[in-house]
């Protein structure tokens, strides 16, 4: 049993935090913040031992009977790694705490490849991450990347890859504080930062990506158009994703038309917030022509880097050796079939 703390309880930092309660393996010895509201107090609710990041933090929430457990430094002192889940200015400060006290840590995947020297994807790397000191859980979008190219690459069909992302405005909870409205943002840089990123991970990879921001804030969807490396039928190419059991393939046939009817389906299923921990890929959409594959599917920005924050927790502590073995300890764990 490895005992972690997760610092930041929003978005991600909330699900990490359930997930890690969810193993039979870790123990959640804490979660650390500076909030004092309503999010922090359903922490309390769930029984979490709360810890305060700041002397002021500790007095708010205090003063809103919050239970507080102790410093930061204090929670450090009881743990064998860290998972932070703070903004990215924050995170990068952080760092250097971790750092000097010589602890285990991950951070996500709004931080830079360099603050660890090392990005993760369970399916594409575990095995590298084996015992280190830190890695990075790259984001939701480039998560996705990795899950459907690399089931590729295992098949060796993979040539090169281009993609289009549709890019979420903002989380759905901040709707009311920003994002965008009767407009589509593009950014600027082609290939989008993704690809890159990608290639952090796994540098043998060929892909290029664009992104556009659009009024929505329920998913991320991307288009696809990959060159194949060999000859190959649509059944290939499905058999191909199927190696995957974070790669869940939809039909548009069946009334999954849109990202709302997807949540909808997985909120049906009794997930946690309607969490899509897998990338949900059309398999009636995807085409083969020639020696070109066209597909396209949705990515949950707040639940799809989850089992992988899980699997880097047991990679960097040594837990499970094997990278399946761990993948599917997790997937039974969040019910992913």
């Amino acid at each position: 049993m490895k005992n972690i703390a997760v610092i930041g309880y929003g978005v991600i930092g909330k699900r990490v935090a359930d997930a890690i309660n969810a193993q039979d393996d870790m123990n959640l010895i804490g979660i650390c913040d500076v909030i004092s509201d309503w999010r922090i107090q359903n922490a309390v609710r769930k029984q979490y031992n709360i810890y305060a990041a700041t002397v002021e933090a500790e007095k708010q929430m205090k003063a809103s009977s919050i239970s507080v457990k102790g410093n930061l430094q204090s929670l450090l002192d009881k743990v064998d790694l860290v998972v932070d889940c703070t903004p990215k200015n924050i995170a990068a400060k952080n760092v250097m705490i971790y750092k000097k006290q010589g602890i285990k840590f991950i951070v996500q995947g709004g931080e830079k490849h360099e603050t660890t020297g090392h990005s993760f994807s369970a399916e594409n790397n575990y095995q590298s991450a084996l015992n280190l000191n830190a890695t990075r859980v790259v984001s939701c979008n480039t998560t996705s990347i990795l899950r459907t190219l690399t089931a590729l690459k295992r098949a060796d069909l993979l040539d090169y890859a281009r993609g289009t992302l549709l890019r979420r405005a903002t989380d759905p909870w901040e709707s009311h504080l920003g994002g965008i409205m009767n407009t589509m943002v593009p950014e600027k840089d082609i290939p989008s930062h993704q690809g890159p990123d990608a290639k952090s991970v796994d540098s043998d990879l060929d892909v290029i990506t664009s992104a556009v921001k659009v009024p929505e804030t329920l998913s991320h969807m991307h288009y696809w158009n990959v060159k194949l490396k060999k000859q190959a039928t649509k059944e290939d190419v499905l058999n191909a994703f199927k190696t995957s059991s974070r790669i869940k393939l939809i039909r548009y046939d069946q009334g999954l038309v849109s990202n709302n009817t997807i949540k909808e389906m997985f909120l049906d299923m009794g997930r946690p917030w309607g969490d899509m921990y897998e990338v949900a890929l059309w398999e009636d959409m995807l085409k083969v022509q020639g020696d070109e594959l066209f597909y396209a599917y949705v990515v949950d920005n707040q639940a799809i880097v989850i089992p992988e924050t899980i699997d880097a927790i047991r990679a960097l502590t040594g837990i499970k050796t094997d990278g399946a073995k761990s993948i599917a300890k997790t997937n039974e764990s969040l019910g992913i079939h």
